[in-house]
């Protein structure tokens, strides 16, 4: 396994090896992942949500200082999505696409203060998320998938889920809150 720093500050990309075996892969290596700088000690749970072809989940954000998550999907395939929205971060505003699928076993790490969303690209996927700190959904909101300031091509016609809680909320109406939520970057 080897890993390659992101397109935004803090994030990690886990490619397996291939191996002898054709049925079987490595898809998380605590030395890999520690000589990086994620120590996964810190993983407190483990989630694992099923989407359909075009649906879109996110793009979530938790309002308490955030978590970190190790994503990564082991069935099926989606674009994983994730907007920097750290205001002192230097690639704050910026979004990323990783393609994470069953094929290639590829993980990504996103560090807390990320928006972060997918669509599924198969008629199902399984996504896996590992985190640094314990759910809690009252901490919880999201931001539009179509937010125009954003501007994220999506590769498929979308498809909403319904999600419970309230609506996505547009960046702006976010944005003025997000230095009393992360703070100064870590």
């Amino acid at each position: 396994m080897r890993a390659h720093v992101g397109v935004i500050h803090g994030t990690l990309v886990f490619e397996p090896a291939p191996t002898l075996h054709g049925d079987r892969a490595c898809t998380f290596d605590a030395e890999v992942a520690g000589a990086a700088g994620l120590h996964s000690k810190g993983f407190v749970q483990e989630f694992q949500t099923r989407v359909h072809r075009g649906e879109v989940r996110g793009l979530y954000l938790r309002t308490d200082g955030g978590d970190g998550k190790l994503v990564r999907c082991a069935s099926g395939a989606v674009v994983d999505v994730a907007v920097d929205l750290r205001p002192s971060s230097p690639t704050y505003r910026l979004w990323m696409t990783v393609v994470l699928d069953d094929l290639e076993h590829r993980s990504v790490w996103l560090p807390a203060g990320l928006a972060h969303g997918y669509q599924a690209l198969t008629e199902t996927a399984d996504v896996c998320c590992c985190v640094n700190r314990v759910h809690r959904p009252e901490c919880e909101t999201r931001i539009r998938y179509d937010d125009a300031d954003l501007a994220i091509p999506w590769p498929l016609p979308v498809r909403e889920p319904s999600e419970p809680g309230e609506g996505p909320l547009a960046l702006a109406m976010v944005e003025p809150l997000l230095h009393e939520w992360f703070g100064v970057l870590a």
